[in-house]
């Protein structure tokens, strides 16, 4: 199904927090184990405009609707970081720039290369690598997706469930972009089908896996996906892929959470810049 871009441009805005008592965490406090969760979702969150960076250097960037959606997922994506910086906020953290800031330091050379990775395989493989792009989109938007949903689940904390599934609904117009437009460039493109499936089997992993210490991504996909419910959303991902042209059979996010899961560092404890090196951000 084609999704108008006009209307998702026209719907998209910054995150309505109408009615969102930040003020209800002093109070009454969120478990360490959610707010590690936050933390992680916070930084990834804030990482969208890079990844955005790194579309914008390949074929990408001559799409005019491309550029409109993009445009309009990368200003909501930021407001999700801010509205997760809130309640970090209210417990005593820092959130927003003074969390960015070190992050971004922390990734040194990789972040400068990888624009560099992204325009030299654009200049190979030219228009079907943004089949690949658009369908790398979806699965991470319906991880993401999912991964709001099981916190909203294990927190049992009202104020915090409102404000994800606010979230949510956001992250699922663009799931309707990303894999309407994931569909039609498979379907007709029998090279971009074949490049799609390897690049997913040879290089995908979770969001934020490439900005991440390996502790925090084994701690947040096990204490998301762990479980029979886990499991559960897990899979439906994968039925999802499987119905992308070409794409049937990867068994792609079962078989990453399986290998995350049964790794050592899933107990690790939490490996994030201490509190104090936030202020080397100023």
């Amino acid at each position: 199904m084609q999704i108008d871009i006009e209307t998702l441009t026209a719907r998209s805005a910054r995150l309505d927090l109408t009615g969102i008592d930040f003020g209800s965490f002093v109070e009454q406090p969120l478990d360490e184990q959610t707010l590690r969760c936050l933390r992680y979702m916070h930084d990834v969150e804030h990482h969208t405009v890079c990844y955005l960076r790194d579309l914008l250097v390949t074929e990408a960037h001559r799409d005019p609707e491309m550029t409109a959606f993009l445009s309009m997922w990368a200003y909501e994506e930021y407001w999700h970081g801010e509205a997760i910086a809130r309640v970090l906020r209210a417990h005593g953290e820092p959130g927003g720039s003074d969390r960015v800031a070190p992050l971004r330091r922390s990734l040194g050379h990789r972040d400068v290369v990888s624009p560099v990775l992204h325009l030299v395989l654009s200049l190979l493989v030219k228009r079907s690598l943004t089949a690949v792009q658009v369908t790398w989109g979806a699965i991470n938007e319906w991880t993401t997706q999912a991964g709001y949903g099981r916190l909203a689940a294990r927190s049992g904390n009202a104020t915090l469930n409102e404000l994800l599934r606010r979230i949510m609904r956001q992250e699922g117009r663009h799931i309707d972009f990303y894999a309407s437009r994931a569909h039609d460039r498979l379907a007709v493109d029998s090279r971009a089908r074949r490049l799609t499936r390897f690049a997913l089997r040879r290089a995908w992993q979770p969001v934020g896996s490439d900005v991440m210490p390996d502790a925090e991504v084994a701690f947040l996909i096990g204490h998301l996906f762990g479980g029979p419910d886990g499991r559960s959303a897990v899979e439906r991902i994968d039925r999802r892929i499987d119905r992308l042209p070409g794409l049937e059979g990867l068994n792609l996010v079962t078989d990453a959470v399986t290998a995350w899961i049964g790794r050592s560092v899933s107990a690790a404890p939490d490996t994030r810049p201490r509190v104090e090196d936030y202020s080397l951000a100023a």
